[in-house]
């Protein structure tokens, strides 16, 4: 199968996270799923700083932290999507939460009210029905049920862009 990518992006508590493990529980029954994680304002913690991963990332160095089960890598710089493609392969389907600044196409998910400023960037929104029908009818978007995890991804394989692996 060829390497395909969605982003999925919208405002903070809106449901993406929720979504996005929705997705991922009902993919990976069939598909290699990988997903990254948009931490704009650099707030994650991924170990506990008193444990031996997170004291060595405290030195500055680069660590994995590597089992016979998994791969988990911390840097101090960024890494562009090509990069992280190459370290991620091979997979089916990438998923990734936010990074507008990603060519991917994107579904913005929204709770209560529609956040404009993330339109222009999507080609489909996730609602439920908080969102007014009247509201919505006045969008020149896609509109998928946000409770319809199914209608998400057969979406997400019509748009989901083709990327070069490793």
């Amino acid at each position: 199968m060829k390497q395909l990518a969605i982003a999925i992006t919208g405002p903070s508590g809106s449901g993406k996270t929720t979504l996005i493990e929705k997705l991922a529980i009902e993919l990976v029954k069939k598909y290699k799923v990988a997903i990254i994680k948009h931490d704009p304002k650099d707030k994650a913690i991924f170990d506990n700083p008193a444990k031996d991963s997170g004291r060595f990332f405290q030195t500055g160095a680069d660590v994995a932290v590597v089992s016979d089960r998994r791969t988990t890598l911390f840097k101090h710089q960024s890494s562009t999507l090509d990069e992280l493609v190459t370290q991620l392969s091979p997979f089916d389907l990438l998923i990734v939460e936010g990074l507008k600044t990603w060519d991917l196409p994107r579904i913005a998910v929204f709770r209560n009210e529609i956040e404009e400023s993330y339109l222009p960037y999507v080609s489909a929104i996730a609602v439920d029905c908080s969102i007014s029908q009247e509201k919505l009818a006045k969008l020149d978007k896609v509109v998928l049920d946000l409770n319809n995890t199914k209608e998400i991804i057969d979406y997400i394989f019509k748009i989901a862009k083709e990327i070069k692996g490793a």
